[in-house]
């Protein structure tokens, strides 16, 4: 991938993951992002409570200028509704309180360095239904890796991928690499167990 810019956003959310993930597709809807678009959630383990923070990265500067705007503009709220609070931080600059605003410095910063964050919105995510061969997974979508639990080397290419609707892949040293695990008939499915309501379904 080429150099995206990178926005990250807290909101001090403590809830389950499924509920993270809702308001980052919740907040990319608001915020018009439609493509062209990575969102990723980020454990924040520093200051008084572990939480989520979130970061949003675009292949425009113009662009992620234009999302830091609207996320610090006062009064509105994409997401959660007017005046809400939160922290926010794109090229060094922090707006927020200051342990939100440190949250989203955090995530803003795995997510450029791409060590860290675990991927909800990405390009050819919405490609990834049913059962797709692992070489499909890769042709069509941003991940860049398979990695198989317990096996050394790479997924086999050939190997079916049960999605579930639900992949999520990571950031680890550079690449967007999902991790997944065998399944009966000698499937794949993404290790990551979706929710039994998806939440989400409708963005």
């Amino acid at each position: 991938m080429s150099e995206w810019y990178v926005v990250g956003v807290d909101t001090g959310h403590t809830g389950a993951l499924r509920e993270a993930d809702h308001l980052l597709l919740a907040l990319a809807v608001e915020l018009g992002l439609r493509e062209d678009v990575l969102g990723c959630t980020h454990h924040v383990r520093d200051g008084r409570r572990p939480h989520t923070a979130l970061s949003f990265a675009v292949p425009s500067e113009r662009a992620a200028r234009a999302i830091r705007q609207r996320l610090t503009e006062r009064g509105s709220g994409p997401g959660t509704g007017p005046g809400v609070v939160r922290g926010v931080a794109f090229a060094g600059e922090l707006h927020g309180p200051d342990e939100l605003a440190a949250g989203a410095a955090h995530a803003a910063a795995e997510h450029t360095a791409r060590t860290g964050g675990r991927a909800v919105l990405y390009p050819g995510a919405d490609a990834l239904t049913g059962a797709v061969t692992v070489a499909r997974l890769l042709e069509v979508s941003a991940v860049d890796r398979v990695a198989v639990l317990g096996s050394p080397g790479g997924a086999d290419p050939e190997a079916k991928l049960v999605t579930r609707e639900h992949v999520r892949p990571e950031w680890r040293d550079g690449r967007l690499v999902l991790a997944a695990m065998p399944a009966a008939g000698g499937t794949l499915v993404p290790f990551e167990v979706p929710d039994p309501t998806p939440c989400c379904a409708d963005h």
